[in-house]
Order: structure tokens, then C-alpha cells, then sequence
């Protein structure tokens, strides 16, 4: 089966913001995603928002841009167009990997989504617990044969990726015991977690084949890997994040996707190889990440050495200055480092309840402040 991948300029990116709508009162989820929609109105184009599987959750979605900033202009743009709106209904938005406390079965999924209504009667009681929420960074790539190499060069960051943006400790009132609850929940899905190692488009093509034959899917976008190729799009699509719920973090962690995506496009033009890890390797830092967050000792490469992931990027960051600087996004670079030194979303929540008796609701609310002032909490 033939999958076209659009022509693309070369590591221009979007971003896709899935934001929750949460009642001010009592800070459970409100499903006020549809009305919140159709007062804004209907856009054409990009930047827009738009709904998602459930009626709490709306996403924002940029324009293609070359620079992370204007990507991020567009979001933060949105996000204040729909809290406006949202403002006088009593709604608030938050954005994190879960909800501390609401129950999923409370949720509604929204209406006259056929691809939806599917997802629900095809997975039942794992696709209804989908109450999480993420952000997505798509970046362009010049060569469709440099996709499936520079996805694996990517799966050998994904720990970064996931212990970085973690932000879903709690699950319907209790503490998980994990930094990103998330990940481990959508990879439930039958199509969702991580993605096949390819060696070449045409393993896609036929793995494509397959899965449309068989009824698996009917279309690409039901393939909900952790990391995606967008052939649509001509873009590499990282679905690994958790729910960022400040603007400026988002924009730290797609520089970082853009940066490695086009790190590894130079190296491969250069004749160089892009790393590669087993996928027994990938699967196991992916579980490290989501219940040991900044704490996590990953495995770096094939080799097996490790090392604590902070570490890992202490020596990243320097190697991806020059890229960052060509890219114009080096102070979004640099402020990765600011997300380990004050905390992630999951510590930063945990920190939030614990300075408040153990208060889930006092954690929305930290998390309403975050996005409406763009700022994380500061330690109590």
C-alpha cells in the first residue's frame, strides 16, 4: 500500500495544545468544550481550535512557523481568546497529563465524531478511561527516508521527552505513585504506545497494508504512537508529552524536539548514523520516565550505559546550542534547564498538595494560576 509523505520545509513545526475545562467552583471537569467552540466560532485554517474525544478537552493548534516563538504566539493567543470566553460561564482551563480527582466515567465523549464513537465501541472501559491530555510537536523533514532513522534517534531522547513534560501523579483522587501516570494509560490503546523500528518506508507501507486489511485501522491517523510519522503533513509528529500547562514550557520542549530532529537531519546528511536502541531498551526507559520522572536513571545506547536523565541532558543541551541558534530558538533551548531546576509539573503538583493537607482541589487551582499567568508555582 503506497503512503505519500508531503513535500515540507525542512524543521518548520506546529504545536497542538490539549487544555481541559474545569468548573471554578469545585474544580471538576465541565464539559464545556462544545459551547466554548461555537462561541468562538469556526476558523479557517491555522491557528485554531478545535475539539478533542471528550467534551472537557479542547485543543489549540498553531500554524506551521519556522521559529518555536511564533508557534508558541499562536497558542498563548488562543488560550487567552478561550479563556475570555470561558471567563463569564464560570470555566477555568487547565492543562496536565490527568486530572487529580474527577472520575472517568463521569466524562462525556463528544457527539458526532464518527472516528470517536468508534475508538469508544471498538476499546469500551480502556477507551472511555482516556480522561488524560498531552501536546503534540510536529516537526517538518526534508527527505522521507530520513524519517524512520531520525524516529529512532528520537525514541533514544523519549525519556527526556516524558520526564521533562510529566505532570499526571494523581489519577480520580489518588497518587499514582508514577510522574506520568499518562503514558502508561494511553499505551493501553491498541494502536497507541510505542512505534515500530523500521528500517525503511516500504516496512511502513506494508505494516499500512496490514493493518487496513485486517480492520485494525482506517486511517493513519489511528496510529497513536508515542512518535509518529505525519505523512499528510510531511512531519515527525512527538505525542510523548504530558499536558504542559505553561506556555513557555511548551516552548522549551518543542525547541528541543526541533533542535533533535534537525540534529539528526544533519547527521544524516553528513553520512553519519542517527544512535539506535533496542526496542527492549526503549520500552523499558519509557517505563523508568513515567514512574521516576527527573529521577529517572535512563539507558543511554545500545551499549546499555546509564546514567540519571538530568545528567544526560546536562550533556545534550551544549551539543544542541549551534542547531538552536540556526533554528532561532536558543533561549527556548536554554529554558529546558529552568524546568529541572524548578520542578516539573508532576513535582510541582505533589508539592502543591502537600503544602495544602493533601488538597487535589488546591492542585487544580495551582494549575488554573499556571495557565492564566503563564507561570509555574512557585514552592511553597
Amino acid at each position: 500500500m503506497r503512503v505519500d509523505f508531503s513535500p515540507s520545509q525542512r524543521s518548520r513545526l506546529g504545536i497542538e495544545w490539549e487544555v481541559a475545562c474545569v468548573d471554578r467552583r469545585s474544580g471538576e471537569l465541565a464539559p464545556a468544550a462544545p459551547e466554548l467552540i461555537a462561541r468562538i466560532g469556526a476558523a479557517e485554517g491555522y491557528p485554531h481550535v478545535t475539539t478533542e474525544l471528550l467534551t472537557n478537552t479542547i485543543e489549540i493548534v498553531s500554524a506551521p512557523h519556522h521559529r518555536v516563538r511564533d508557534a508558541v504566539a499562536d497558542l498563548t493567543h488562543l488560550v487567552d481568546r478561550v479563556g475570555a470566553v470561558a471567563e463569564p460561564l464560570g470555566i477555568d482551563l487547565i492543562s496536565s497529563g490527568t486530572h487529580p480527582f474527577s472520575q472517568w466515567f463521569q466524562q462525556r465523549v463528544t457527539p458526532g465524531k464518527p472516528r470517536y464513537a468508534t475508538l469508544i465501541d471498538r476499546t469500551r472501559w480502556w477507551g472511555r478511561q482516556m480522561m488524560i491530555w498531552g501536546v503534540h510537536v510536529h516537526v517538518a523533514v526534508d527527505d522521507r527516508d530520513k524519517v524512520f532513522p531520525i524516529i529512532d534517534g528520537l525514541l533514544t531522547y523519549l525519556p527526556h521527552f516524558q520526564a521533562l513534560s510529566a505532570s499526571s501523579p494523581f489519577w480520580a483522587g489518588e497518587n499514582t505513585g508514577y510522574a506520568s501516570n499518562r503514558a502508561l494509560m494511553f499505551q493501553q490503546l491498541p494502536t497507541a504506545g510505542l512505534p515500530p523500528q523500521f528500517t525503511s518506508w516500504r516496512q511502513f507501507e506494508a505494516m499500512v497494508a496490514d493493518l487496513t486489511h485486517t480492520g485494525v485501522i482506517e486511517e493513519l491517523a489511528e496510529l497513536r504512537w508515542d512518535i509518529r510519522p505525519s505523512p499528510r503533513w510531511g512531519t515527525i509528529e512527538v505525542r510523548t508529552f504530558d499536558g504542559i500547562s505553561t506556555a513557555d514550557e511548551i516552548g522549551a520542549l518543542a525547541a528541543l524536539t526541533q533542535c533533535l530532529v534537525e540534529h539528526f537531519s544533519r547527521e544524516l546528511d553528513a553520512g553519519r548514523a542517527v544512535p539506535r536502541m533496542q526496542p527492549w531498551f526503549v520500552r523499558e526507559n519509557k517505563w523508568r520516565a513515567a514512574r521516576y520522572g527527573l529521577d529517572a536513571i535512563i539507558i543511554q545506547n545500545a551499549a546499555g550505559h546509564e546514567r540519571l536523565v538530568t545528567k544526560d541532558l546536562d550533556q545534550l543541551l551544549p551539543v544542541l546550542e549551534p542547531v538552536a541558534e540556526a533554528l532561532g530558538c536558543p533561549a527556548q533551548l536554554a529554558a529546558v534547564r529552568d524546568i529541572v531546576d524548578r520542578g516539573a509539573g508532576y513535582q510541582r503538583q505533589l508539592r502543591i498538595a502537600a503544602a495544602n493537607d493533601g488538597s487535589l482541589k488546591a492542585v487544580v487551582s495551582a494549575l488554573v494560576r499556571e495557565l492564566r499567568d503563564g507561570l509555574p508555582q512557585p514552592q511553597p
